[in-house]
């Protein structure tokens, strides 16, 4: 309950060579409001024109993940979002002067680099989770891919990739926690079949491309003056075939580095869903056409959903923060007047309390009692009493100490609240508490539905 959305704390920018475009692009990293999500601007073209990272903007997965909103284009996009996702970050605007993203490495290392030196902080929004409910599959019997979400109480993503290749043979890699990513997926380069690198560079494909940015695996015979043509074209005073198959520009980081970075780009195109997950991603051949189909249909998933979704998850058999008892100890209220059975949990900026609401209240003797609907003004206090324990947690000595309301504000019910429901109240903070004064937001819930929630303002006050 208490896990924050989080940004960067300073504005932050790297430089580079676009791969296909060959053009040198700056792209900067500035600190963004809750809720905002990943975001690009074209600074070159059109600086009032916002690019959600959505994948319904998708146009693109032919050689790498490209957007497009209202004309405006962004190229290769994948691991610059496995930076953003794989750091746990939520709200960044990504600022370019060209439409590609600069390629480095061929891995997020140098994204990853930038963000922590910019600083990560977190922001008072709770962040929200698409936590599924049940398996979602994507299937491609012609690409032979295969993906699978299972649910999971965290995020973990399982990759196998196989191109029947002599020379790149069956590989594996998982993630099993998010926190894995930054030391030993971020650095995992890119690659390519030297087939495949010819075609780009006759077709004039990968202008920004050099032997620095992947790992390129030879899979075929190649001649010494192929080789020379290599080097020429690439600016390298000598080109030689590793005995592994693969060019020696560059070192493998792990054996299994391919797979590794096949998961770096599951993840950045899986953050086009806008949303981080709660399950376990298990991928066989993926590619980006492939992980954005699975993304749409996770998403589609997610759309049917969201409105349970945006329902925070309480554990109502959990031993309670405070039972009744306790909770007497701490308000001045007795019955028929206290109405909080349970305090289930409390942080710094919110409480989550329940009301187990019966037949036997004495409210429904007059209230309804042949249909009985408990009063809307009880629902309010019951609301204000749960406040009123955050409150009063943040004061030494809590008994000698009583809080007032001074403002209720924007209440509204939205269902009716009968004997047998359990109403459950989560009420933030909406600002720090200054010369006793405490305000904060209330929502309460039955289930999954919301039934009322108001704006409130009380005072602390010694008795």
């Amino acid at each position: 309950m208490s896990e924050k959305q989080k940004t960067i704390k300073d504005p932050v920018s790297i430089s580079g060579v676009g791969l296909h475009t060959g053009n040198e692009v700056v792209i900067a990293f500035k600190p963004a409001p809750e809720n905002y999500g990943f975001r690009f601007r074209r600074t070159d073209i059109a600086a009032d024109t916002l690019v959600d990272a959505d994948v319904d903007n998708v146009v693109d997965t032919s050689r790498g993940t490209s957007i497009e909103q209202d004309g405006v284009r962004i190229d290769t996009i994948e691991h610059v979002l496995a930076a953003l996702s794989g750091l746990e970050i939520d709200n960044v605007l990504v600022e370019m002067n060209q439409s590609e993203t600069p390629i480095l490495d061929g891995s997020s290392r140098f994204y990853v680099e930038a963000l922590q030196t910019a600083g990560i902080v977190e922001q008072k929004a709770l962040r929200k989770y698409f936590e599924l409910t049940s398996n979602i599959t994507y299937i491609n019997p012609e690409k032979k891919v295969e993906m699978i979400a299972i649910p999971s109480k965290e995020f973990r993503v399982s990759v196998m990739i196989d191109y029947e290749s002599k020379v790149l043979q069956s590989q594996n890699a998982t993630l099993d926690r998010i926190t894995q990513f930054r030391s030993e997926f971020a650095t995992c380069r890119t690659f390519v079949f030297l087939h495949e690198l010819e075609y780009l560079l006759n077709n004039n494909l990968i202008r920004g491309g050099d032997l620095s940015n992947a790992i390129v695996f030879v899979d075929r015979v190649i001649s010494r003056k192929e080789l020379d043509h290599l080097a020429k074209l690439f600016n390298k005073p000598k080109v030689e075939v590793l005995k592994e198959g693969i060019l020696n520009n560059l070192e493998l980081q792990y054996p299994n580095e391919p797979a590794r970075h096949k998961l770096l780009d599951v993840m950045g195109d899986l953050s086009l869903i806008g949303m981080p997950l709660k399950a376990h991603i298990i991928a066989t051949r993926p590619g980006h056409y492939s992980n954005v189909e699975f993304a749409r249909l996770i998403k589609k998933h997610l759309k049917k959903e969201k409105r349970s979704m945006d329902v925070p998850r309480f554990d109502l058999n959990k031993t309670p923060l405070y039972n009744i008892t306790q909770i007497k100890n701490i308000l001045p209220h007795r019955p028929p007047f206290l109405f909080i059975d349970r305090i289930l949990e409390m942080g710094t900026d919110y409480v989550v309390g329940l009301k187990n609401v019966t037949m036997n209240e004495s409210f429904f003797v007059g209230h309804f009692p042949d249909e009985p609907v408990m009063p809307g003004v009880i629902l309010i206090e019951a609301m204000a009493q749960t406040g009123g324990i955050l409150a009063l947690s943040t004061v030494d000595d809590p008994q000698n100490y009583t809080t007032l309301f001074l403002k209720i504000e924007s209440v509204k019910f939205r269902q009716r609240v009968v004997p047998g429901d359990t109403v459950v109240f989560f009420n933030q903070l909406t600002g720090p508490i200054r010369r006793g004064l405490v305000s904060m937001k209330g929502v309460a819930y039955v289930g999954n539905k919301i039934v009322m929630d108001a704006d409130m303002m009380a005072q602390i006050q010694r008795k």
